[in-house]
Parts: C-alpha cells; structure tokens; sequence
C-alpha cells in the first residue's frame, strides 16, 4: 500500500526567548512580489529536468476561462545556494529538493510576512515527481488564496462607496475607488473601470432559486441567466448583443463564496456580429438567507491586453461579498 502524504500548514513562530527566559520578537519583514508571480527554489539539475518539467507542467498550466494561454503563475528558478536576506521575502514560493525522508508542508510567514511557502523533499528525483503530482492542486489552492488576499488588501486601501448594495442588493462589495458606478437599478448594478483599452466591469443582479434547478442542468441555466439578463441590461452599439461565446464550452466548479454553496463558471464572452470578446468569471450564488441566487460577474474586455491579473482582480473583488438579510 502506498503510503498518502497530506500537506499541512506550519505557522512560523515569531517570538523566541533569551537566556533569561524573556520573550524576544522577531521582527519579519515585508513581503515583496508582483501578484502571481511564483519563486521556485530549487537547484539547476532539478530545474532543468522531470522535476523542473511537472513544476512547470502544474504551476504553470493555461488559467481557465482565457481566450489565450497565459498561465496559473509566473515561474522564476531561484538557486537554494542564493535563497537569504531579501531573496527569501517574495510573497509565495516553492521550495523542492532531495532529503532524508518524503514530505510536503506549507508554512505561513516563514521569512516575511504576508508570506505562503510550500516546501516540498523526497529521498529520489521519481519520488519528488511523484509527491508534486499527488500535491499540487491543494499546492496551487494555497498560493491561489494567499495572493487573493493580497489582492484583496490592496482593494483595501482606498474602496468605492456602494451604500446602495446593501440597500437594494443586501450585500457590500469592496471596490476599489478607481472603479465607477456606470448603471444602478434595484434590479441590475453594473460598476466599470477604465483601462488604456477597454475595462473591467462588474455585474450584480439576482434571479429567483428555481431559476437554477440542480447540478446537471446549472450550465445551461446560468449560461440562459446571463445572457437574457447582461443581454438585455448592457448597451452594444448596432443592435448586437452581448452573450456567452458559442464556441467554446465555459468551465463550470462548484465552490463557496461569503459561506454560502455557489457555481463558478470561467469562460468567454462575445458580442453577436462585432469583433469584441473576453473573459469572464460569474459566481450564482444560493443565497438562501434572501431566498434567491445572487449573481456577481466581473468580465474584462481588454484586446491585444494579457487578462489574467485583470480577471484575478475581478475574482478578489467578487470574494469579499458579504451577505445581509435585505
């Protein structure tokens, strides 16, 4: 029988004794790094082969619900020889070599703080490949909710004034204040920011709970939602329509967001008969505390423009929704 390993989070201890026995704080310093951006600690011989290749392979596969490959994180080898002093303050990092026995951990604030480090060591090369594959969506699912939070503070420093949410919608949202409000109904809430070319947009309307009926059918029926309600509510020039693009099938997760059970779908956007297209993630959530779904959406609509931070700006947004009886 093969023997399981489970990944568990080490918090690192910030406080140590001198030799009177009173506490010392060991003062971390700030973590640094560009979101989604992952330092891979590991010598070359690894790095440039089987391991080098299922890192690469996992950490940086295709993000779903692009119209482009662009991947899940941006990889930079770091040598364990350099990896002191400010080299060990990037915000999330994997660390992986050959030692004494097989383990996988992750560990909090480990060298700085904010700070999510996955130390990953096996006794062969095969059994480190091994350990990765087995490991690496839970992996993925920490460094993903780290730099959502990292996102998420940033949002924090200065946020847009939504009173009208809660008002009509029972949520609050934190925006940040370079978004603006562009429609607000009691029925349909659309909030835009302004990029270069184009912008990212966030949607927030609801539908009744039978509008989604059960886990077979909630593609279809969230794909009908949108597309009838965004459709109807967004104004497209030369009487096109802005709808889910046809051609390629949205991926659809179930998940949790504000403690409640929601879809998440990731997919493309278009608009019928004009060459504009993009990204979009739409959470249908079961409110039952309102006794509807509420639906949040963020699309981006961005050409010639990478869209994966754009799109993970739009996913932290959506994730700070709190949920209030209206």
């Amino acid at each position: 029988m093969k023997k399981i390993l489970t990944i568990f989070i080490v918090l690192s201890v910030v406080t140590s004794c001198n030799q009177k026995g009173e506490k010392n704080k060991r003062i971390l310093p700030k973590s640094v790094g560009n979101i989604n951006a992952l330092q891979v600690v590991i010598n070359d011989d690894l790095w440039n082969g089987e391991v080098g290749e299922t890192i690469r392979k996992y950490f940086a596969a295709p993000t779903d619900g692009l119209p482009q490959d662009e991947p899940l994180f941006d990889l930079r080898q770091f040598k364990p020889a350099a990896f002191s002093g400010f080299a060990r303050t990037n915000r999330i990092f994997l660390k992986a070599g050959i030692g004494d026995k097989d383990t996988i951990y992750i560990k909090k604030n480990p060298f700085a703080r904010p700070q999510t480090g996955a130390f990953i060591y096996a006794k062969t090369h095969r059994k480190l490949v091994e350990l990765i594959e087995k490991n690496h969506q839970k992996t993925i699912e920490f460094f993903h909710q780290s730099e959502i939070k990292e996102r998420q503070r940033r949002t924090a420093i200065s946020t847009l004034k939504l009173d009208s949410l809660k008002q009509w919608f029972g949520i609050t949202l934190k925006v940040p204040s370079a978004y603006k409000i562009a429609k607000k109904t009691p029925e349909f809430y659309w909030i835009r920011k302004h990029l270069k070319s184009g912008s990212t947009n966030i949607l927030i309307y609801d539908v009744p709970l039978n509008a989604i009926t059960s886990d077979s059918l909630a593609m279809q029926q969230i794909i009908k939602i949108r597309d009838s309600i965004s459709g109807k509510e967004l104004p497209v020039e030369d009487d096109g329509r802005f709808i889910t693009e046809k051609a390629y099938a949205p991926f659809l997760f179930k998940t949790k967001i504000a403690g409640f059970p929601a879809y998440e779908t990731k997919g493309t956007w278009e608009v019928e008969g004009e060459l504009m297209a993009g990204p979009f993630v739409n959470y249908a959530i079961k409110d039952t505390i309102n006794n509807r779904y509420l639906i949040l959406e963020g699309f981006t609509y961005a050409p010639s423009v990478d869209k994966r931070n754009l799109q993970f700006e739009l996913e932290s947004i959506l994730h700070s929704v709190k949920i209030v009886k209206k």
